[in-house]
């Protein structure tokens, strides 16, 4: 059976991510592409209907919608879908607060339908192999996660707009490490105690950081609003300890990814790089440490993207599980959660600085 998918926005993310493998798969055809911007529609090559708003939508059109829109429009676009009964993969962050994750959550009850939440740090190769390594390092204690670009700033103006995009680097790359963190924590509901978080602006808007594989040249430039390097410290109510740090651009020369799993037996360290860019080491290495001896952990190496394949592939099984409803929005509010605690801290730090340079 070929599911029919329905793609709304033709952004970044929809002509480079999404519509190549929706097109490509065997068992999926693009049925509809939607987006209320003219130029965005006239740039669209495909055979596919052309609408310009998701209203438009028919029943008989689109067994599943792909949500690929700007930040802030995640929630009135997807909850008005849900309410209509379409199923719904949504890009991240998949909402831009704690209210909004409950808007989904009422949204996908009311129409009886699914969210499905875009998780692609989940369906890497080499998180997967992570996350099975470490099982063998005992009791977790600390989960440290970092995703650091040299240069990576988005071009897209939207993106560096706070009242659009919702945030900067934690929106954007943090999401991916929080998300990917929650797994590597235990299993069943994680709660913070504790959480601490600052945010830094040196380089958002110096024209050298930006992501040259995301450019949008015919758009104008827009000072940024919005923060390009994060970090925090965060507690679980179990006593386990998270440090993050997510950064669009820095002094490093190549953009790296790390996670380590610190256990009461041993420490899993892999690292890698997420993400399109082409300023990287290639290849991801993983290795197990215990008592002084380090053990590398063989990897199959893997294409630049293809956890965004694995997501397409496991479209269909996701839709046909019962069970998957109310899960994807339950992370969801755990991870914004976080998101909005760090940004409270970062805002209560900056006081308490300025306070003191006064």
């Amino acid at each position: 059976m070929t599911l029919r998918v329905a793609m709304v926005g033709l952004g970044w993310a929809a002509r480079t991510i999404w519509l190549p493998r929706l097109t490509a798969h065997p068992g999926m055809k693009v049925t509809a592409v939607v987006d209320t911007d003219a130029k965005a529609r006239a740039s669209y090559t495909g055979s596919a209907l052309v609408l310009s708003d998701p209203s438009q939508i028919g029943r008989e059109m689109a067994d599943l919608l792909i949500v690929a829109v700007p930040n802030h429009a995640h929630t009135p676009v997807a909850g008005a879908l849900l309410r209509r009964g379409f199923p719904v993969f949504l890009e991240k962050p998949v909402c831009l607060s704690t209210a909004e994750a409950d808007e989904l959550a009422q949204a996908e009850r009311a129409g009886g339908a699914v969210l499905i939440a875009g998780s692609a740090a989940r369906y890497r190769e080499d998180v997967r192999a992570l996350e099975r390594v470490s099982a063998s390092v005992g009791e977790v204690r600390h989960v440290s996660l970092a995703w650091v670009r040299a240069r990576g700033v988005p071009g897209t103006p939207w993106f560096t707009e706070h009242g659009k995009a919702g945030g900067g680097a934690l929106v954007d790359l943090g999401w991916h490490l929080l998300d990917m963190a929650l797994p590597l924590l235990g299993p069943g509901t994680v709660e913070f105690g504790q959480v601490s978080g600052i945010t830094g602006h040196d380089f958002v808007n110096r024209g050298h950081a930006k992501a040259v594989w995301r450019q949008e040249d015919e758009l104008p430039e827009v000072p940024a609003t919005v923060e390009d390097t994060v970090r925090a410290f965060l507690i679980t109510a179990d006593g386990i300890s998270v440090a993050l740090h997510a950064s669009w651009a820095s002094h490093a020369e190549y953009d790296r990814t790390s996670v380590e799993v610190h256990g009461s037996a041993g420490t899993a360290a892999l690292g890698c790089t997420f993400g399109f860019s082409p300023n990287r080491l290639n290849g991801s290495t993983l290795t197990v440490s215990r008592d002084g001896q380090t053990a590398a952990v063989p990897l199959d190496e893997q294409a630049i993207g293809a956890e965004y394949d694995r997501q397409v592939d496991a479209l269909p099984v996701l839709l046909a599980d019962p069970t998957q409803r109310g899960k994807a929005i339950d992370a969801a509010r755990t991870t914004i959660g976080v998101i909005e605690r760090i940004y409270e801290s970062a805002r209560d730090a900056k006081g308490r600085v300025a306070c003191l340079v006064t």
